[in-house]
């Protein structure tokens, strides 16, 4: 188990494989001194029926990182995916500012948690593998906000491509009103958690 666990951390000058273009994701990598090249990955986000919030974003998560890792064998690769969760109702990326607008009033005044799936993966050769994933959760609570709230947050933040229809390190202090775990994981990648030694300073 030690030995399966060595194969996740990485070697000294050893360059990490972010599967994700998200961009949060890599200004958290970047802010923490982790050196690192960045892929993508391809693969349906559709949640399976049952399947929990922590369960879909371990699942993303790993796909994504298996993904790249077939690429890249011997190399460390992390993928991640995150979900922004309000009774057991799963909050992705809005399709149109409608959806994003909807989605603010229904967090308004409310305290929901932020999810983010994590894995870790080496290919080794003979096409083993070692691996570990885990869920990371976060808890939010918003401001109650009105629709000029709303609509004043959108005329500077494009709610788009965020989780939510937020990013809470874009002026989040408009529409959040406390956080209840690590921040990092709101923005997209338990840095903390991955690499114990490193701050996500810079970030707040």
């Amino acid at each position: 188990m030690a030995e399966a666990a060595a194969e996740l951390l990485l070697a000294p000058d050893e360059e990490l494989i972010l599967a994700s273009g998200s961009p949060r994701r890599r200004q958290l990598l970047k802010a923490a001194g982790i050196k690192f090249s960045w892929q993508t990955a391809d693969v349906d986000e559709t949640a399976r029926p049952g399947e929990t919030a922590a369960e879909l974003v371990q699942r993303l998560a790993t796909s994504k990182a298996r993904q790249v890792a077939a690429a890249c064998p011997g190399r460390l690769v992390l993928g991640a995916d995150t979900a922004v969760v309000l009774e057991e109702v799963v909050y992705g990326k809005p399709n149109d500012m409608d959806e994003a607008r909807a989605m603010l009033q229904a967090l308004s005044g409310r305290t929901h948690q932020v999810l983010t799936g994590v894995c870790l993966i080496r290919q080794l050769p003979k096409h083993e593998e070692v691996s570990r994933s885990w869920a990371c959760t976060t808890r939010v609570t918003f401001r109650t906000l009105t629709a000029d709230d709303i609509k004043a947050y959108f005329r500077l933040v494009d709610p788009l491509d965020k989780a939510g229809a937020y990013g809470i390190q874009e002026h989040g202090d408009m529409i959040v009103k406390q956080v209840d775990g690590l921040l990092s994981n709101v923005i997209g990648l338990p840095i903390e958690e991955l690499f114990p030694s490193c701050r996500a300073s810079g970030m707040n």
